[in-house]
């Protein structure tokens, strides 16, 4: 007999039928009332046993963590806080958990930190917390696949091994077979990296984007959606080493298409969510009203989890230049009184998190859109704007979190393109491949990158973004 997900079964009609569900035990109490989970729902099943007719022996091994399979009857139920619940008929108990056992881990009925969760990755899903945030996350995964499918793009899967650096960043994952001890060297004692599997020097990827402008320009429009990885020593809450990146390239398209992209994405897999996920964002933003009954009023969230994702589906984003915005922050009042930790003083500055969160929260009030850069605080790939000091460039800024999405008009042309390599020393040799693209038929293009963990950071309302992934990779952590 082929199980019911509990998802399913809870939304069933309380009329009597015979049910068959497995699951783990959330809860058992009086030696009667089941507390069901099967991952599906956040949501629990009250699974009711007639403990004078089940032997002593089951009845010992339904212990919290234990996997069980019931059959039994559907019926309404008589207690509150569920609609239905299943009168027990046959129990058989799947997997033990030793209460001992569990006692020492994070599976035990008792509120545990995040920090004490991520000491315990492996178990994590299995609280209410942690199962919400992943069911969020795999639906804002989809809802990603479904918007770029529904519009036309097609999905390219870029290399995780590459020899050029998109960024310009320099802190990459080295990728190498030869000994750590004694690799191959050339006379002058510098590693020959002629003698390593690729032949040359490769690292783990910190973006698809060069290679998906390659794809733009035959395909026409293409994303990738795919991990990658920055061997920042940074400890934060909005880091890590090992990240799932967004990234789309549209040929034929300028910033202000580009802009419009942006915002019609991320309203889009927002809104999927707010109609696919209402039980587990209830759930969480329940649970942050709660943490927030232990904060002063003036580090409480303004707006509840929902009303802020329904604050950007349901908001235009304002479009700003960037020479705009300066002067918006220079003339106000917490930078006036110095408050900023990093205080706006001329243009040409790189704008903080505050800075962004300002903008956003308090000054227009409603997601801007950053456009128009200085060209010296951004990539080499980014269009220069006729008055040769800013680029092309846009960052999608939110509530809470600053930026979102960074993404631009791609410079098109050639000698444009090599003059701004050369003047920052990137070696055309290594890149001879992307500027192929700009001889042979090149266009305007355009594109952006979105780290997914930000966004699932943002939807869920989590404080850290090592509780958006499975398992987090910083620092001194490379655990499970």
């Amino acid at each position: 007999m082929k199980h019911t997900k509990i998802v399913d079964v809870i939304k069933t009609d309380p009329v009597l039928q015979e049910i068959y569900v497995k699951g783990w035990v959330r809860a058992f109490r009086s030696n009667r009332f089941i507390a069901l989970n099967d991952g599906s729902t956040i949501n629990n099943l009250q699974c009711v046993v007639d403990f004078e007719n089940t032997p002593e022996e089951t009845l010992k091994q339904i212990n919290v963590g234990a996997a069980v399979a019931i059959k039994g009857t559907l019926k309404e139920s008589e207690g509150q806080g569920q609609k239905v619940e299943i009168e027990v008929q046959d129990i058989e108990i799947l997997g033990k958990a030793d209460p001992e056992e569990v006692k020492k881990t994070i599976l035990s009925p008792k509120r545990h930190s995040l920090e004490k969760l991520r000491e315990q990755a492996h178990l994590r899903v299995r609280t209410n917390t942690f199962s919400a945030i992943m069911r969020v996350r795999s639906k804002l995964s989809f809802a990603v696949h479904q918007y770029f499918q529904q519009n036309g793009f097609n999905y390219v899967n870029t290399p995780i091994i590459t020899g050029s650096d998109a960024e310009g960043a320099g802190e990459m994952f080295k990728v190498t077979n030869m000994s750590l001890t004694n690799p191959a060297k050339n006379e002058d004692g510098s590693i020959n990296f002629k003698e390593d599997f690729f032949g040359k020097e490769t690292n783990l990827t910190v973006s698809g984007q060069l290679e998906a402008e390659t794809y733009a320009l035959g395909l026409g429009q293409v994303y990738t959606f795919g991990p990658t990885f920055r061997a920042e020593n940074s400890n934060t809450s909005r880091h890590l080493a090992e990240f799932w990146m967004i990234e789309p390239e549209v040929a034929f398209c300028d910033l202000d298409g580009n802009m419009d992209l942006a915002e019609d994405f991320i309203k889009y897999v927002l809104n999927y969510i707010l109609e696919n996920c209402d039980d587990d964002l209830a759930f969480l933003e329940n649970r942050l009203i709660q943490e927030d009954k232990s904060k002063p009023e003036a580090d409480r969230a303004p707006m509840a989890l929902r009303d802020k994702l329904k604050f950007i589906t349901e908001n235009n984003f304002k479009r700003v230049s960037y020479t705009e915005a300066i002067d918006i922050l220079r003339n106000s009042k917490p930078n006036k009184k110095k408050k900023f930790n990093y205080v706006i003083e001329e243009w040409g500055a790189d704008l903080q998190s505050e800075h962004e969160r300002f903008l956003v929260e308090k000054h227009f009030k409603c997601p801007v859109i950053l456009f128009d850069y200085p060209a010296n605080i951004k990539a080499f790939y980014m269009r220069l704007n006729e008055d040769g000091k800013t680029v092309r460039a846009m960052d999608v800024l939110f509530p809470g979190i600053g930026e979102m999405v960074g993404g631009s008009q791609r410079e098109e042309r050639l000698d444009v393109l090599q003059a701004k390599m050369k003047e920052l020393g990137i070696d055309e040799e290594e890149l001879w491949w992307y500027l192929d693209t700009r001889k042979f038929g090149t266009c305007v293009h355009s594109g952006f990158g979105l780290g997914f963990e930000r966004l699932v950071l943002f939807a869920t309302g989590m404080g850290n973004i090592r509780d958006v992934i499975p398992y987090p990779r910083s620092p001194q952590n490379a655990d499970f």
